[in-house]
């Protein structure tokens, strides 16, 4: 017997004993609401997706081919679409993950407004976000199924045993859009208590994997602008602690935490790391600070910070706002030594924020953290802060400079031009570009690829496509050429907008509470039925 039929004669059993009491309750419409509500809190969703990842980094150490995508959405209903898309293109949602990116809650989901990405807006807008998004994953499950129990109605209906058991067996095998979201904890808003207790939330709200990054929490930058300032190990540590223990205090024993690095492109730091002995990780943090050797005591100034670095005392280069600077080209050191340290403390996945898309380079930092800590692996931002076309088309260029070859009929600073779009170095970009993830899946350690902010992207220029158009010549034809013929012919679920905003499944629950007297909305006068 399938799960739905063992469903319905457990509840009908449930109702049986009742007396009667539950005569208007029908066990098989109660067995579909449970099916279509399968998960209950956020912490049943975390406990089933953290395994979803367990597993997929499981399958990737096995084979690097069964690498792990996602995209940041902003909104619960772009998330929704995204996944609804995913299972109508893919027939599964395996492998396909959401990302929810600190930027775009700064920029789109802040009271304030919108806001650059420096952790000034409120802190609990991730978890209200996480809980949003998968409210609309639950819903998109309750839309879909409501489509097979109709489904299944219609072959009882006609007495097709076979399209009965059909349906159900899809509806018993049903593919969740419950996803693992990877959500944006940026520096932890605060102190390690406060990272604590904000990462609770992001738990309690659905999330399995946590991301967070060593800026100085109040100092926060975009990973791809300038002025980023990092913290010492030991405070890092601190706040990878607290997420674990919000973890295993709420049960989520396989949730994931992502040990972003900044060093790459920060040039200071907060403050000089507490040392206790030579090579100790907090003499290795100092170790890269740039500074003047101190010859005598003359040569200390009132207020001036010396430390001993390399066995001789050194004046660290201090600046007027008492942050400290690093070595000049002392970057990628500092990378491999955060991502080390992270894993060896507790992190589980990697992510190192790179000025570009460039297989070479981060599998030259991957390999130096993999002679240390084998299994490391990346989550890897594959961001519209990039120029991919202009980073790709220089990587052929040089690479067929270096190989001798004539490039004399391009110029390497104005390789973004639409004239090289249909020549070979062009479309050989285009190639690198089609397999950069593939490649660097392979070849640079990455497991998880995910574009931060391409929604907030599509949002932009989709809509500028159709005000051009509907507030110009087109008037309505830029509606209904461009969107809706289109939602026809490619089978966009929004076509049928009230259907996916619910008002099927409502008029299912009013049949069940009201009977024969229920007033249905989805009656032939619903001009929905204008699209089949």
């Amino acid at each position: 017997m399938s799960g739905l039929l063992n469903d319905i004669k457990a509840i009908a059993q449930l109702r049986e004993a009742q007396s009667g009491k539950w005569e208007a309750i029908k066990p098989e419409h109660a067995a579909r609401m449970r099916a279509q509500n399968r998960f209950h809190t956020g912490l049943d969703i975390a406990r089933y997706t953290a395994k979803i990842m367990r597993n997929d980094m499981a399958a990737y150490d096995a084979d690097t081919a069964q690498y792990t995508q996602s995209l940041g959405c902003w909104h619960g209903f772009i998330g929704q679409q995204k996944m609804i898309s995913i299972k109508k293109h893919f027939g599964t949602t395996k492998r396909r993950y959401l990302y929810l990116s600190g930027w775009m809650v700064a920029a789109l989901r802040s009271e304030f407004g919108p806001l650059p990405d420096q952790s000034m807006h409120e802190k609990t807008s991730v978890a209200n976000l996480i809980e949003e998004l998968y409210t609309f994953l639950k819903q998109a499950d309750a839309w879909e199924l409501n489509h097979l129990f109709r489904a299944l109605d219609d072959a009882k209906s006609s007495g097709d045993s076979a399209k009965e058991q059909e349906v159900i067996s899809k509806i018993d095998n049903y593919d969740t859009h419950i996803v693992p979201i990877i959500a944006d904890i940026d520096a932890g808003f605060g102190n390690a208590e406060a990272t604590y207790l904000l990462a609770k939330k992001f738990i309690q709200a659905g999330a399995c994997c946590i991301q967070l990054e060593n800026q100085v929490s109040d100092e926060k930058q975009c990973g791809h602008q300038d002025g980023k300032v990092t913290v010492p190990h030991e405070d890092f540590l601190a706040k990878i602690n607290a997420v674990r223990y919000a973890f295993l205090e709420l049960g989520v024993e396989d949730g994931v935490i992502v040990a972003r690095t900044d060093s790459l492109g920060a040039g200071l730091t907060q403050k000089i790391a507490v040392t206790h002995e030579p090579g100790d990780l907090g003499d290795q943090y100092n170790s890269f600070l740039d500074g003047d050797v101190i010859e005598n005591a003359a040569d200390i100034n009132n207020g001036d910070v010396v430390i001993k670095q390399y066995g001789k005392l050194v004046k660290p280069k201090r600046l007027a706002s008492g942050l400290y600077q690093f070595k000049a080209g002392s970057g990628e050191d500092r990378v491999i030594l955060d991502c080390i340290t992270s894993l060896q403390n507790g992190a589980d996945l990697l992510w190192i924020e790179t000025e570009k898309p460039h297989v070479g380079q981060i599998a030259s930092m991957v390999n130096r953290i993999r002679e240390v800590v084998p299994d490391a692996k990346l989550v890897y931002n594959n961001s519209p802060s990039f120029n991919w076309t202009l980073n790709f088309r220089q990587q052929v260029f040089d690479a067929w400079q270096a190989e001798g070859k004539d490039v004399s009929a391009y110029q390497r600073d104005k390789l973004m031009s639409v004239e090289y779009d249909t020549t070979e170095l062009g479309q050989l970009a285009d190639e690198w570009t089609r397999n950069f993830q593939r490649d660097s899946s392979r070849e640079a350690g990455i497991f998880h690829h995910l574009i931060t902010l391409p929604t907030y992207h599509t949002a932009a220029l989709s809509t500028d496509n159709l005000a051009k158009g509907y507030f110009g010549e087109e008037g309505m034809l830029a509606y209904v050429q461009g969107v809706q013929r289109e939602e026809i012919r490619q089978g966009i679920a929004t076509v049928k907008h009230q259907d996916m905003a619910g008002s099927n499944i409502g008029d299912d629950h009013k049949e069940f509470f009201h009977g024969d007297a229920a007033l249905k909305a989805g009656g032939k006068d619903n001009t929905m039925n204008q699209f089949g």
